[in-house]
């Protein structure tokens, strides 16, 4: 039996399969570092000590051995890869267990959507553990393609694995006892599975109401006054580092002034780009900026592994998986080896474990749009028949998904609103895709900072609409129309010629092609819409969460134009509010 080997090992009585030898343990349960043996067999730690042999052995001469890293919170489809192809990324960097909220391809397919992508990680060096989506959609103040209820999610939420409820979005919904949501709540709390927040800037009296309710952890933390308000109320810290939001050196301060058994790494939503380096690369900025290593490897793994109640996974301890790195320093956090299950999987870099590539099932044909014509993209003026309006837009704030309302001067023509490129005061559309409703929000935005052409993308958290900015009407009509033929991608126009574009077949959100294919076309998306004038780094990611309703203070969605502060949308040529960003 596979427990008699084990213990056969750990006494020494038994040949291991495998000893890592002269080995530093940074051990994440003591806070200490020193010199043991590592005995691994039938993929188990049986012993860690001196003197252990093996039928293979490993002379680490000292290097650091360390468990390896957990991702609590990401979502897979933001990285417009296969599971497969996102593995081949983050394994070799240290990350061999993800926790993943299937919400986006959610609100495209429903339940379909989480079978299609628990299909797709079979049979990979990573374990891919999931949240059960708790908002899709996350408001009703958008389309999405399926709307999905709590006994939707009664048929999943006893497997095994499944750890939860994934971020509860619609923290104004906990806060008036909406019994949609609450059901939800109510379900994972049945089944004793973690229930993880999203209430950016929530705080007081409402912020102990949602967290009183089963809420245990956050990730849209951006000012070390909220993180430390959450830790004091019990929470969880899910310090985030994504693409378009990077929290991580504005909460580090936390992390060497306060308790940090309760912080967790996860990078939420990534483009690939930004998968290499992956966790192991927020642990190198930890230490960087003073945190003792042993202690960003605990926020990395033994943290994670708890908050979700992972048995025997986070360490390097007997009866904990062989899931371990092998570092020759503890300043680079760049892993000489990878070991899953105790086989070595990547070394130096890159993957030596053979991954399947087949892909199961299908998640295709989801761009459903009633005909557009070119009209549909005017914006009548209302009242407005000077040659100059002011309307509420929405400024993008680079790094981050809060935006703010900007009081914008348009020009208007022919009793039409058009965008004023002077004062970089773009055009946004948002073109509902999943039921052809004919649905189609108009509004403003600042900070893409485009002279000619449009941009657009079906990528728009989270229902994933279609979404284009661009400069007139006819670039925009033409982008698309172009996302329609692609059934779902990423496109540049200008001039009504596409300059760049990244085909995603796969619900509108994920490429069927291996990840150099995707990192290519991305870079020629950007640096297209850097031809065009644009100023920031991914303008496809601060695009894709505009039409997201639940992050302050201003968002539009295939409805309108939403204002997070009144939660409802408003009429953007009505009287500027004093508070009005500027």
């Amino acid at each position: 039996m596979e427990r008699e080997r084990i213990i056969k090992t750990a006494r020494g009585q038994e040949k291991a399969d495998l000893v890592i030898k002269n080995a530093s343990i940074l051990n994440v349960l003591t806070d200490e570092v020193y010199k043991a043996d590592v005995a691994i067999t039938d993929g188990i730690i049986a012993g860690v000590g001196d003197n252990y042999s093996g039928k293979q052995e490993i002379d680490a001469r000292g290097k650091f051995v360390t468990p390896s890293f957990i991702d609590g919170h990401v979502h897979l489809e933001s990285s417009m890869l296969m599971p497969f192809e996102f593995a081949k990324l983050v394994v070799p960097c240290g990350t061999t267990t993800v926790v993943a909220d299937p919400h986006e391809i959610s609100n495209v397919l429903g339940l379909h959507g989480i079978s299609f992508l628990k299909n797709a990680v079979d049979g990979l060096p990573m374990d891919v553990y999931c949240t059960l989506p708790s908002c899709v959609p996350a408001t009703g103040f958008e389309t999405s393609g399926f709307d999905l209820q709590s006994y939707d999610l009664s048929m999943l939420i006893d497997r095994p694995w499944v750890l939860g409820l994934a971020e509860v979005m619609n923290f104004t919904g906990v806060l008036n006892n909406d019994p949609v949501v609450m059901s939800k709540i109510e379900l994972a709390q049945q089944y004793n599975k973690r229930i993880d927040g999203h209430a950016p800037q929530l705080s007081g009296k409402d912020l102990c109401a949602y967290v009183a309710a089963g809420v245990s952890s956050d990730h849209e933390c951006t000012t070390p006054e909220e993180a430390v308000e959450k830790l004091r109320l019990g929470m969880y810290l899910m310090i985030r580092e994504g693409t378009a939001a990077k929290d991580l050196a504005a909460l580090i301060p936390v992390l060497l002034s306060h308790n940090t058994d309760k912080c967790i790494f996860v990078t939420d939503d990534r483009h690939p780009h930004d998968l290499k380096p992956h966790i192991n690369g927020m642990v190198k900025m930890c230490v960087e900026a003073g945190l003792a290593p042993v202690k960003a490897v605990r926020i990395a793994s033994l943290n994670t592994a708890e908050y979700f109640g992972l048995k025997n996974v986070g360490a390097v301890a007997p009866g904990y998986k062989a899931d371990l790195l092998i570092f020759p320093d503890l300043e680079n956090f760049e892993p000489e080896l990878v070991l899953k299950n105790g086989n070595i999987v990547a070394q130096n870099g890159k993957l030596l474990y053979e991954i399947n590539t087949e892909l199961k099932g299908t998640a295709r044909g989801s761009v459903n749009v009633r005909w557009i014509e070119r009209s549909d993209f005017k914006i009548p003026a209302g009242a407005a028949v000077d040659s100059k309006s002011r309307v509420k837009a929405i400024k993008v704030i680079p790094n981050q998904l809060i935006t703010k309302v900007y009081d914008a001067e348009i020009n208007v023509i022919n009793g039409y609103a058009e965008p004023n490129l002077k004062d970089d005061i773009l055009k946004i559309c948002v073109i509902e895709r999943h039921r052809a409703s004919g649905n189609i929000g108009h509004g403003f935005v600042k900070g893409f900072n485009l002279k000619s052409g449009a941009i657009a993308s079906t990528v728009a958290h989270d229902s994933h609409n279609m979404v284009i900015v661009g400069t007139n009407d006819e670039d925009m009509y033409k982008a698309a129309v172009r996302l329609i033929k692609l059934q779902g991608g990423k496109v540049v126009v200008n001039n009504s010629e596409v300059l760049a574009e990244l085909p995603l077949p796969i619900a509108g959100l994920i490429s069927d092609r291996e990840y150099e294919y995707v990192i290519k076309h991305c870079d020629e998306l950007n640096s297209a819409a850097a031809a065009l004038g644009c100023k920031l780094n991914d303008p496809f990611m601060a695009m894709g969460f505009l039409s997201l309703p639940v992050i302050p203070e201003i968002k539009i969605t295939d409805k309108g134009v939403f204002d997070t502060s009144k939660f409802d949308f408003i009429d953007i040529f009505s009287e500027i509010s004093t508070s009005a960003g500027v």
